[in-house]
C-alpha cells in the first residue's frame, strides 16, 4: 500500500510530512476529492456532473491512498469543514471495511492518524467534526486496543489535561467504547468483548478498588494509566463544572457530555468504584445546575444507576440511601415541581424530564419495598412518600404510572405498606385511584380534559393507549384492593358513601336524560362505571380479609355481620333508585351480584331479590332512537348473564322455587316479545340450576335436563336437515340465499358504485328479515348456549362436570356430522370455486357482499363509535343487506366454532371417536384458504384450544391430521397474502386506497402472529401436559396406564406428518416482513436445531432442510433492509446451524461459500472462531462479521430518513404499553371466537 508511510509518527507533534505520496510529489488525489465535493454540493451543478461526482467520490474510498488523502484533506484547516469531514470519512472507510488486509506497520500508521488529528482538535472545530475524530478513535481501539495498542489510556489522559474541547473529545470516546463495549450489539466490539471489557474496567476503576476487588488480577499488560480511574476524573471534572456554575455553552456541554459518560458506565461498573468516585453525591450537584440539559443528564445517569439491583448492604447505604436524604429529596421536590406543563401547552424539555424523574423515583421507591430495614432511621421517608404521592397525582397518567405501581408494591409490604410514614397517605392514595378508574379512552376526540391530552401527546396509536390504560387501572385497582384489605371497614364505608353522593349528584353539569340525545359514553355513564369500578375493587379486598379472618377472630366476625347487613341495606337501596339510562342500570345490576356472590354469599335470600328485580323491573325498548335501542339490548344481555352467575352460586337455593321460577320465565316468553338469544338464554337459567343443584334426586334432575336437550336433538336429526346440508346448493337454499341472488340480480346493484346511500326497498327489507330467521331455525345458538353451560367454571372430575359428561356422550355424535357439514359449506361460501356456475356479473357481486367492512385502530378514519354509527345507520341499505348476508355467514361460522370448542371440553367423549379427526380436520380447513385473514385468525384460535385440551393419551389418534392440515392451509394462505402485499407496494400509485391496503396488511400482521404464536406453543421446551381428567371408564383408564406421557413438543418432533407442514411454514416465516412474527420464528428454530443433531433418519432429512433452505432464508433476510432491526437474531440462527451440524453435513459450509465475497480462507478463519468461543455474543458477532458485505442497511443508517426522537420510550414506558400476560391469563370459559367481529360489518 503506498499511501501509507511504514513510519511511525509522534502523536503529539505535527507529523503530516512523514506522510508523503511513494513518488514523492504532491498528491493530485486530493485535488480531485475536492473538486468533486464542490460539484456535489453546487446547488448549479447539473444532475449528471453531481452523479460523476458521487460516484467519484465513492471510488475514492476504494483506492489505496484512500487514507493517505483522508488525514490530509482532514489535517489542512483551510479546507471547508465539508471536505475535512468527507476526509474522516475516507479513514473510517478504511478502518471499518479494509483494516485486516494492512500490515502491522500501515495499522500503526493508521492509528497515529487518527490519533494526530485528535490532538489537533481546537475550539473552532466544528462539532461534526469533533464528534467525527472520537468516533474513528474508537473505531481504532475496539479493532487494536488491549492487543497492540497499549498506551491508549496514556494518551487520553494527555488529551485530558488539554482545553475543554478535548476533555469532550475524550469523553466521546469513552461513552462510545462503554456503549459499544457493555451496552450495545456492535459487532466489532463483540468479537474481542472479553479483552476489551477486561480493559475498560481497568480504565475506569481506581486503582485502590481493581485491587481490592480483584486481588489474583493479572498485573501484565496493563492498559491503565495512573491511579484514579475515570470515573474519579469524571467527578473531578462534574466537580469543577458545577463549582464554577457553568457559566458557558461550552462549560455546560462539558457537564452533559460528562454526565453522558457517566450514565454508559455506570450500569457495568464496580458498585466500590461508584462509591469511591463519589458518583451519587455528582449527579445530585448536577441536580441543581442552571441548566435543563445538566438537570436533564444527570436524571438520566441516575436512571441507570438505579435501575440496577444486587448491591450489597454497603453498596445499598453508600449509593441509594443518600437519595432519602432531606436536602436530597428538598432538591429533587424542587426539580419536580418545576417541570409541572400545561397540557394545553407542553414545554417537552420539562415534560422528558418529569417523565425520567418518575422512573428514577420509582426506583428508588422499589428498593425501600426489596430492603426496607436496611433504610437509616435519619431518612426523611415521610418527604420521599409525599413526593411519590405528588408524582402519582400528576394529570400526565405516563408520569403517573411508575409511582403508582411502586405504591402497589408498597402497600403489599407488610413492613412498609402499615408503617407510620405511609398511613396519612392512605385515605388520598384510595381518593387519586378511586378518580383515575375513568375510562379515559372513551371521552370523545374533543375533550379538554388534562389527562386525555396528555394521553393523545404520549401515545400515537388505540390499541397501545388502551392496552396502557388497561395497565393503569389494574395497578388503580389493586392499590384499592390493598388498602380496603388493611382498613376493610373504614374504607369501604367512605367508599360507599362516595358511591352515594355520586349518584345523588348524577347529572350534575350534565344535561338531563333523553333518549333523543342518548350516548352509551356520556359523563353520567363513565362516573358510574369509575365509581362502581371502585367498589368492586375494593369487594376484591374485603373478601381477602374475611379470608384470612383478621386477628383478633370474634370482633372480627361482629363486625362483619354489621358490615355485610350494612351491605345488604345499600345494595336494597341501591335497587329501588330508578335510573333512566339502561347502561347505568346494567352497572347496578352487576355490582349488586357482585356483591351477592362475593361479601354475602350465606346469604341467598338477597340474592333471590336480585333475582326477583331482574326479572320484574325489564326495560322497554325505543326502536325510534338506535343508540337507546342498542343500550336496551345491552341491559338486557348483561341482565341474563348476572342471572346466569347467580344461577351458578345459589343453585340450592333456586331449586326450592323452581316451579315459581320457570313459571315466571315460560311467562315472560310467552308473553313478551323476545328474540332467540334472550329465550335460549331464560332456558339456560333453568338449566344451570337443574344441573348444579346437589339437593336435586338424581331422576328429577335426569328428566329436566333431558327436556332441555330434546328439541336439540331433534333439530340435529331432522332429516330435511340432513338433506339440505348434503350438498352446497342445499345449504344455500336452505339459507334462503336463491331468492338473495335473484334480487341483488334483478336490482342491478353491480352497478350501483355507492351501496350505502341505495336504500332497500320492501322486498329486500323481507329478505333480510327473512335471513335473520333461517339462521335462527338452526339448532346452533341453542346447542351451544346449552352446551357452554354445560361446563362453564367447572372442574374436570367434579360432579357437576361428570353429570354434564353423561347428559352429553350420546348427543354429540347425533350433532357432529350436520355440525361439520354446516361449517364445512360456511367455509365453501367464501371459495370462488363453488361460483363457478353464475354469471360473472353475479359472481362480482358475490365477492363485493362477502367484503367486511371494519375498523381498525389506528389506521381508519373516525373512531370505532363513528364506525358504529355508520354501520347502524346503513341497516336499510344495499349495504346493509350485504352485511346481513356475510353477518348470517359469521355467525354461523364462529358459533360452530364455539360448539366444537365446548364439545372438547368434554375430554374423552369428544376426542375419543375414531371417525372424528379426518373430518374435522376437512370440516374446518378444506376451504379455509378462501377466508379473510381475519377469518382465519379467529379459526386458528379456536384450533389451538382444540390442540391444547386433547387429552395426552388421544394425541396420536387425533392431532396429526388436525395439526397438518391446520398448518398447510396456514403456509399456502399467510404466504400468499404476503406475496400480494409486496406486489401491491411495489406498484402502488396517488389513486390507490391506501387506507384499506394498511388495515388489510394489519389484519395479516395479526393472523401471522397467531399463526407464529401458535408454533411457538407446541413446541414450548418449558410447557408441560395439562392433567387429564378423571376418567369414568376403564377402557380409557388402561389407555392411560399403558400410553407414553410425552410431552407437546416431543409429541410434534417426533411426528414426520406434522414436522413436514410445519417447518416449511416457519421457513417461509422468516421471509416474511413483520419483524415481530420473524423474530419468534428465529427463537423457534434456535430451539429445535439441536433436536436433529442425531442419526436418526427423520433427523438427517429435517436436518439437510434446516441446512439448506432454512440457512438460505437467514441470509436473504439478513441481505434486506427491512431486517435490519432482527440481524443478530438471524446471525445466532445460522451460527446455531453452523455449529451444530457442520460436523453431520457439508451443507452449510457449500451454502457460505456460495455466497459472493466469501472467500475459502475468510471462512475457514471464521469457522474455527465460531466453533471455539461459546458466548452467544461473539458467536454472532462473527457470523456478522463474516457476511459484512451482504448485510442490509437500515434507511435511517442510509441517511435518507432520521429517526423520530420526540416519541422515543423509555423501557418501562414501553412495558406500560404492553398487555400484561398474567393479567389476562386464559380462564376455563369458552374463548372470545368473534376476535375483532364486533368491529366488522
Amino acid at each position: 500500500m503506498n499511501g501509507i508511510s511504514h513510519g511511525a509518527a509522534k502523536p503529539v507533534a505535527n507529523g503530516a510530512h512523514y506522510y508523503e505520496n511513494a513518488n514523492g510529489q504532491t498528491s493530485k488525489g486530493t485535488y480531485e476529492i475536492v473538486e468533486a465535493l464542490e460539484t456535489v454540493h453546487n446547488p448549479r451543478s447539473s444532475s449528471n456532473s453531481r452523479k460523476q461526482a458521487s460516484a467519484c467520490l465513492e471510488e475514492a474510498k476504494t483506492h489505496s491512498e484512500a487514507p493517505y488523502h483522508g488525514f490530509t484533506l482532514a489535517s489542512d484547516k483551510s479546507q471547508p469543514s465539508i471536505v475535512r469531514h468527507f476526509g474522516l470519512s475516507l479513514l473510517e472507510h478504511a478502518i471499518r471495511h479494509r483494516w485486516v488486509e494492512y500490515s502491522d506497520a500501515q495499522l500503526t500508521a493508521l492509528r497515529d492518524w487518527v490519533v494526530q488529528f485528535a490532538f489537533q482538535i481546537d475550539e473552532h472545530d466544528p462539532p461534526y467534526i469533533q464528534n467525527k475524530s472520537a468516533q474513528l478513535w474508537a473505531e481504532v481501539a475496539k479493532r487494536s486496543w488491549a492487543s497492540e495498542w497499549m498506551d491508549m489510556d496514556e494518551l487520553l489522559i494527555r488529551l485530558w489535561v488539554g482545553p475543554l474541547v478535548q476533555k469532550e473529545l475524550v469523553l466521546s470516546v469513552l461513552e462510545t467504547l462503554s456503549e459499544d463495549i457493555f451496552n450495545s450489539e456492535d459487532t466489532t466490539a463483540a468479537l474481542r468483548g472479553h479483552e476489551l471489557s477486561k480493559a475498560c474496567v481497568d480504565i475506569f476503576t481506581p486503582a485502590a478498588v481493581l485491587a481490592e476487588h480483584f486481588p489474583a488480577r493479572e498485573k501484565n499488560n496493563n492498559v491503565r494509566s495512573g491511579d484514579e480511574g475515570w470515573l474519579i476524573r469524571i467527578g473531578e471534572l462534574l466537580h469543577s463544572c458545577v463549582a464554577n456554575g457553568i457559566q458557558d455553552d461550552q462549560m455546560k456541554g462539558c457537564a452533559v457530555k460528562a454526565l453522558a459518560t457517566l450514565r454508559a458506565a455506570i450500569g457495568w461498573a464496580i458498585p466500590k468504584a461508584i462509591m469511591a468516585a463519589r458518583c451519587v453525591e455528582h449527579m445530585c450537584k448536577c441536580l441543581a445546575a442552571p441548566s435543563a440539559s445538566v438537570q436533564m443528564a444527570s436524571i438520566e445517569a441516575m436512571h441507570t444507576l438505579f435501575c440496577r439491583s444486587h448491591f450489597q448492604s454497603d453498596e445499598f447505604l453508600a449509593i441509594v440511601c443518600p437519595m432519602y436524604r432531606g436536602e436530597t429529596i428538598s432538591l429533587l421536590r424542587n426539580l419536580y415541581d418545576w417541570s409541572i406543563v400545561n397540557p394545553a401547552d407542553i414545554d417537552e424539555v420539562k415534560y422528558a424530564l418529569a417523565k425520567k424523574l418518575s422512573e428514577v423515583l420509582s426506583n428508588l421507591g422499589n428498593f425501600i419495598e426489596e430492603k426496607p430495614l436496611l433504610v437509616p432511621e435519619n431518612s426523611d421517608l415521610p418527604g420521599f412518600l409525599n413526593l411519590l404521592f405528588s408524582i402519582l397525582r400528576n394529570q400526565s397518567l405516563l408520569i403517573s404510572i411508575p409511582v403508582l405501581n411502586t405504591w402497589v408494591k408498597l402497600l403489599k409490604s407488610d413492613t412498609i405498606g402499615g408503617s407510620d410514614a405511609v398511613s396519612p397517605l392512605v385515605g388520598s392514595l384510595l381518593e387519586t385511584c378511586s378518580q383515575r378508574l375513568f375510562r379515559y379512552e372513551a371521552l370523545p376526540d374533543d375533550s379538554v380534559e388534562p389527562s386525555f391530552l396528555f394521553l393523545n401527546e404520549d401515545i400515537d396509536t388505540v390499541p397501545e393507549r388502551h392496552a396502557f390504560l388497561g395497565n393503569y387501572r389494574r395497578y388503580c385497582v389493586q392499590v384499592v384492593e390493598i388498602i380496603v384489605r388493611r382498613k376493610p371497614f373504614d374504607a369501604m364505608y367512605h367508599i360507599l358513601g362516595q358511591v352515594d353522593d355520586m349518584l345523588e349528584n348524577l347529572y350534575e353539569n350534565q344535561p338531563p336524560f333523553q333518549m333523543e340525545t342518548y350516548t352509551k359514553n356520556s359523563v353520567a355513564v363513565l362516573r358510574v362505571d369509575a365509581h362502581f369500578t371502585v367498589v368492586e375493587a375494593a369487594l376484591t379486598g374485603y373478601v381477602k380479609w374475611v379470608s384470612a379472618h383478621g386477628s383478633s377472630p370474634q370482633q372480627d366476625e361482629h363486625e362483619r355481620n354489621t358490615m355485610e347487613a350494612n351491605f345488604e341495606k345499600w345494595c336494597q337501596h341501591l335497587l329501588r333508585l330508578n335510573f333512566q339510562d339502561p347502561l347505568v342500570r346494567k352497572r347496578v345490576i352487576q355490582v349488586v351480584v357482585e356483591f351477592s356472590t362475593k361479601a354475602m354469599d350465606k346469604m341467598p335470600s338477597f340474592a333471590l331479590s336480585i333475582l326477583e328485580h331482574i326479572l320484574v323491573t325489564r326495560p322497554v325498548d325505543n326502536f325510534g332512537f338506535p343508540a337507546y335501542s342498542d343500550a336496551i339490548k345491552e341491559l338486557q344481555n348483561g341482565s341474563t348473564h348476572e342471572l346466569h352467575r347467580l344461577a351458578m352460586w345459589f343453585p340450592d337455593y333456586f331449586i326450592s322455587v323452581y316451579g315459581e321460577l320457570e313459571a315466571r320465565i315460560n311467562d315472560i316468553v310467552n308473553t313478551e316479545t323476545l328474540d332467540d338469544r334472550q329465550t335460549v338464554s331464560y332456558y339456560t337459567f333453568l338449566f344451570i340450576i337443574t344441573h348444579r343443584s346437589t339437593s336435586i334426586d338424581q331422576n328429577t334432575r335426569e328428566t329436566r335436563l333431558q327436556g332441555f336437550l330434546a328439541p336439540i336433538k331433534r333439530s340435529w336429526q331432522d332429516p330435511e336437515l340432513t338433506g339440505s346440508l348434503s350438498s352446497f346448493e342445499g345449504f344455500c337454499a336452505l339459507l334462503g340465499m336463491s331468492k338473495v341472488q335473484d334480487y341483488l340480480a334483478s336490482r342491478r346493484v353491480h352497478e350501483i358504485a355507492d351501496w350505502s346511500s341505495a336504500p332497500l326497498d320492501a322486498e329486500g327489507q323481507a329478505i333480510q328479515t327473512a335471513l335473520s330467521g333461517h339462521f335462527q331455525q338452526l339448532p346452533l345458538r341453542r346447542t351451544k348456549a346449552f352446551l357452554a353451560q354445560s361446563n362453564d367454571k367447572l372442574k374436570k372430575g367434579s360432579q357437576p362436570y361428570l353429570i354434564a359428561c353423561a347428559l352429553w356422550q350420546d348427543t354429540i355424535p347425533l350433532i357432529l356430522p350436520n355440525l361439520l357439514q354446516l361449517l364445512s359449506h360456511a367455509h365453501a361460501f367464501h371459495n370462488p370455486e363453488n361460483w363457478s356456475g353464475l354469471r360473472p356479473e353475479t359472481q362480482m357481486i358475490v365477492r363485493r357482499v362477502l367484503t367486511d367492512r371494519f375498523w381498525q385502530a389506528g389506521i381508519s378514519t373516525g373512531s370505532k363509535d363513528d364506525f358504529y354509527a355508520r354501520v347502524s345507520g346503513t341497516k336499510s341499505t344495499l349495504e346493509g343487506f350485504a352485511s346481513s348476508i356475510r353477518g348470517t355467514i359469521r355467525m354461523i361460522r364462529e358459533t360452530c366454532y364455539s360448539i366444537l370448542f365446548c364439545m372438547s371440553r368434554l375430554d374423552e367423549h369428544f376426542y375419543g371417536f375414531k371417525e372424528l379427526p379426518g373430518p374435522l380436520a376437512h370440516g374446518l380447513f378444506a376451504d379455509a384458504h378462501a377466508l379473510s385473514s381475519h377469518q382465519m385468525s379467529v379459526l386458528l384460535n379456536m384450533v389451538r384450544f382444540l390442540i391444547d385440551d386433547c387429552p395426552v393419551h388421544l394425541r396420536n389418534h387425533f392431532l396429526p391430521p388436525i395439526i397438518a392440515t391446520m398448518f398447510t392451509q396456514i403456509d399456502s394462505k399467510v404466504s400468499s397474502e404476503w406475496e400480494e402485499i409486496l406486489k401491491k407496494s411495489q406498484s402502488t400509485s396517488e389513486e390507490d386506497n391506501l387506507t384499506d391496503e394498511m388495515k388489510e396488511e394489519s389484519i395479516l400482521r395479526q393472523l401471522t402472529f397467531t399463526a407464529v404464536t401458535t408454533v411457538a406453543s407446541l413446541l414450548d421446551p418449558q410447557r408441560g401436559n395439562p392433567p387429564d381428567a378423571e376418567s369414568s371408564s376403564k377402557t380409557s383408564r388402561d389407555q392411560t396406564s399403558n400410553s407414553n406421557p410425552t410431552t407437546m413438543r416431543n409429541f410434534v418432533l417426533s411426528s414426520p406428518t406434522i414436522l413436514e407442514p410445519l417447518i416449511l411454514f416457519c421457513t417461509h416465516a422468516l421471509r416474511m416482513r413483520d419483524s415481530r412474527c420473524c423474530g419468534v420464528i428465529t427463537r423457534v428454530f434456535r430451539s429445535i436445531v439441536p433436536e436433529f443433531a442425531g442419526d436418526t433418519p427423520i433427523a438427517s432429512e429435517i436436518r439437510e432442510f434446516i441446512s439448506t433452505e432454512v440457512l438460505k432464508a437467514c441470509i436473504t433476510s439478513l441481505h434486506e433492509p427491512y431486517f435490519v432491526d432482527l440481524q443478530k437474531d438471524l446471525a445466532q440462527l445460522i451460527a446455531t446451524i453452523f455449529i451444530l451440524y457442520s460436523s453431520k453435513t457439508n451443507t452449510p459450509r457449500q451454502i457460505i461459500l456460495s455466497l459472493p465475497g466469501i472467500t475459502e480462507e475468510k471462512f475457514e478463519l471464521v469457522a474455527q472462531k465460531v466453533m471455539r468461543v461459546s458466548s452467544g455474543r461473539q458467536q454472532r458477532a462473527l457470523i456478522l462479521d463474516l457476511l459484512e458485505g451482504l448485510r442490509g442497511v437500515s434507511i435511517s443508517e442510509q441517511g435518507k430518513i432520521k429517526r423520530d426522537v420526540k416519541k422515543e420510550r423509555s423501557a418501562m414506558q414501553e412495558r406500560y404499553m404492553n398487555v400484561d400476560e398474567q393479567a389476562n391469563s386464559r380462564t376455563e370459559g369458552s374463548p372470545d371466537l368473534g376476535g375483532v367481529a364486533d368491529m366488522f360489518g
